[in-house]
């Protein structure tokens, strides 16, 4: 057996193990997936995990090929199963991040989202001096408030200093705001889609089971050790 089909034997395995193989109802399913479809079990399709272990290939070779470019990706996963795993890997790759509501205008409104983080570095600095002292006690919870609601709306675009070299998502069809503003931009798109999603214009799909926090996991961290990995790469050229 070659070192590659042994490999991708493995894959499929660590896949499956994930429950990465189920996608939804065929009733659910958006037509531009069915080629992905291997079959039907309870109810719920199957997805071809030889078919995922290609498109996860692709994706990878291009997070590569981002990271010894040194370009920037951002992170982005709204849904409850995908928040922790989107900070996570955006912390450890010190990447942008939105772990939580896609805020519109993002990317096409830029300059704006980044006057908010600004103000946020600001005020959060400040307070960090000991600079507030002049500040009544009703203007300080004030400005703590503030912060707050600046942290959760923007505290993972700090690195974002210019926009992305691409995105990538988890889940396609929920972050469809996230997407379009990506797409208008010229930006490409990396995800992780359900059989619900439409990947007609995603650059990259994955399609693999997109609520399982195992499968989810799994497929992000394979993004993740694909940029470490071609940045280590760089490093030794």
């Amino acid at each position: 057996m070659s070192e590659n089909i042994k490999n991708k034997e493995e894959m499929i395995t660590k896949l499956f193990e994930a429950g990465a193989h189920f996608a939804y109802s065929k009733s659910r399913r958006h037509p531009s997936v069915s080629p992905y479809i291997f079959g039907v079990k309870d109810n719920v399709e199957i997805f071809d995990l030889e078919k995922t272990v290609v498109l996860l290939d692709s994706a990878k070779e291009f997070v590569a090929q981002l990271a010894k470019e040194e370009k920037q990706i951002l992170f982005v996963g709204g849904k409850h199963e995908s928040v922790g795993i989107i900070k996570s890997i955006g912390e450890s790759l010190d990447m942008p991040y939105v772990a939580g509501r896609w805020i519109g205008g993002t990317l096409t409104n830029f300059s704006e989202v980044r006057s908010r983080v600004n103000k946020l570095n600001d005020l959060s600095d400040k307070k960090e001096k000991g600079l507030l002292g002049g500040y009544t006690k009703k203007e300080r919870l004030l400005i703590d408030r503030d912060i707050e609601k600046l942290e959760k709306k923007f505290g993972g675009l700090d690195t974002m200093k210019k926009l992305p070299s691409a995105m990538f998502v988890i889940d396609s069809s929920r972050e469809d705001i996230a997407v379009a503003e990506a797409l208008l931009l010229g930006i490409p798109v990396i995800s992780i889609s359900g059989s619900d999603c439409n990947i007609e214009e995603i650059k990259y799909p994955i399609v693999a089971n997109d609520v399982s926090i195992a499968s989810l996991t799994f497929v992000s961290n394979q993004i993740k050790e694909a940029y470490l990995s071609g940045k280590e790469e760089a490093k030794n050229a």
